[in-house]
This record gives C-alpha cells, sequence and structure tokens, in this order.
C-alpha cells in the first residue's frame, strides 16, 4: 500500500477542454519523512512510519525529539504508519506526491466535520411527526415513538434517536486524482473528502 499524509486545503473547480466541471479537493500532501520502517522480524508486521508536518522544538518531548533525530529531521506534528508499503523505503527518506499519478484512483481517510448535539431531523433525516394542526404543538421536529409500553418495556439497541454527531474516521474509496502540481506539493482529487479545511487526512493506493 503506498500513502502519504496531507492537509486539506479547500475545494475548487477543474474545467476539461469539452468544457466539463468537475469538482476537486485539493490537498498539501507532504512532503513526509520516513521515520522508522518496522519490519517482520523486529515488529511483528511491515510497515512504513511517515511523518508530517513541522513542531516547535518547545513543544515536542525528548522521546520524540530523540525519535525524530535518528530519521535526521525536525520535529513533527503528525506520525502514521502505512503498513506493506510497496516500494523500498530507508528512514530518513522523503515521499512527495510524485508516488501517484494523475488517473489513480486513491483511498482518502479523514474526520468528518463535528456538528455536537443533533435531533434526529438533521442526524438521520427523519420528517417529523406531522403538521401543527389539530391540537399538536411543536411537533414538526419531534421523533415520536420510541418503543412500547407495557411490552416491550424498553427501548431496542440501535434505536435511531438524537445524539452526537460527526467527528467519525471515515475512508472515502476510489476517488480520481484529477491534477499533481509537484512544485507546490498539491494533489487534486475529484469529489469531495471528509474534514474540514486544514485538517489532516490521509490518502492511499
Amino acid at each position: 500500500m503506498k500513502g502519504i499524509i496531507g492537509k486539506k486545503i479547500g475545494m475548487t473547480s477543474i474545467f476539461d477542454a469539452s468544457g466539463k466541471q468537475t469538482a476537486c479537493t485539493i490537498i498539501e500532501a507532504g512532503p513526509c519523512v520516513v521515520t522508522q520502517v518496522k519490519t517482520q522480524d523486529t515488529d511483528g508486521y511491515n510497515a512504513l512510519q511517515v511523518a508530517f508536518g513541522d513542531k516547535k522544538e518547545k513543544h515536542t518531548i525528548g522521546a520524540e525529539k530523540n525519535h525524530f533525530a535518528k530519521a535526521n529531521t525536525s520535529a513533527k506534528k503528525c506520525v502514521k504508519e502505512f503498513r506493506n508499503y510497496f516500494e523500498e523505503k530507508n528512514i530518513g527518506d522523503t515521499i512527495t506526491v510524485d508516488i501517484f499519478a494523475e488517473g489513480d484512483k486513491v483511498d482518502v481517510v479523514g474526520t468528518t466535520k463535528g456538528k455536537g448535539f443533533q435531533g434526529v431531523v438533521k442526524r438521520h433525516g427523519f420528517s417529523g411527526v406531522g403538521e401543527a394542526s389539530h391540537g399538536q404543538h411543536d411537533r414538526q421536529r419531534a421523533p415520536g415513538s420510541i418503543g412500547g409500553s407495557s411490552y416491550p418495556s424498553r427501548v431496542f439497541k440501535g434505536m435511531r434517536m438524537a445524539g452526537r454527531m460527526g467527528q467519525d474516521r471515515v475512508k472515502v474509496k476510489g476517488l480520481k486524482v484529477v491534477k499533481i502540481f509537484a512544485d507546490k506539493n498539491y494533489i487534486l482529487v475529484g469529489g469531495s473528502v471528509p474534514g474540514h479545511d486544514g485538517s489532516i487526512v490521509l490518502i492511499q493506493k
């Protein structure tokens, strides 16, 4: 699995020669530094640990400083692993957007926007109990009945109700790489990517 860590910049549109518009997400992918190479013999599995984004030294604990020093790099904000990496890499190597090509299909992993505590209309798409007529009062966004009274005298597990929404780890599969700007470390993928602008995402192939 090839992969890189990136930061979501925002969205834009790309037009082809025929004038067809494609909505794209701009991701600043890398450059990432290889900080550890895990193998079956030493760690029990094969993986490549990469780091992205500079961090101030005063915000870095000693163990992290020593870990990054082995890779001859400065302190980094984000450290992730990619298992069974296809290409051979050594500690201190740099990974850039060049590992992808225009037209590739990639998977993007991110954390969705947090919505806080939401009702059933926003969270699950309920329509409400009914119109505000015949004595009903403030029932347009109500959830309605959630279970029986005498039987089963409880609420079944998994009942769709109000609650916390968002902040979920989501993988969007099969996004097309529309364009790559290697000089700016930008990669444009077709469609939307989970997370707010500035959030960390993983791009995998």
